[in-house]
């Protein structure tokens, strides 16, 4: 096991690890409610994780990671091709329906 990605915010954390597992990649997110343990353990110890099962994943989830952070569509509003709702930017999926999002050139 290999912790690939940490934040303090708990919606990108979910987000990589929603982005991870939709490319097949195993994962789970380790800390996910560890921020109580603030003031007695470093902030930076209680952020919560995201991490692969398997280290042979490593390099593929560290592409997935970097093309999430890098999007350049990254926070604007998309339009599902199946229901028709309108989703936040950060959503890899449609909140409604759960398809995927469109993937941008």
């Amino acid at each position: 096991m290999i912790k690939v990605y940490s934040n303090e915010d708990r919606f990108l954390v979910q987000q990589i690890k929603d982005m991870l597992e939709s490319n097949g990649i195993p994962c789970f997110i380790k800390n996910e409610f560890a921020i109580g343990g603030a003031g007695d353990l470093s902030p930076f110890d209680c952020w919560p994780e995201v991490w692969i099962i398997d280290n042979d994943w490593q390099t593929k989830a560290e592409q997935v990671i970097e093309g999430v952070k890098s999007d350049p569509q990254q926070g604007r509003d998309w339009c599902c091709k199946k229901c028709g709702e309108t989703n936040a930017g950060s959503f890899g999926i449609c909140w409604s329906c759960g398809a995927q999002a469109p993937q941008h050139d």
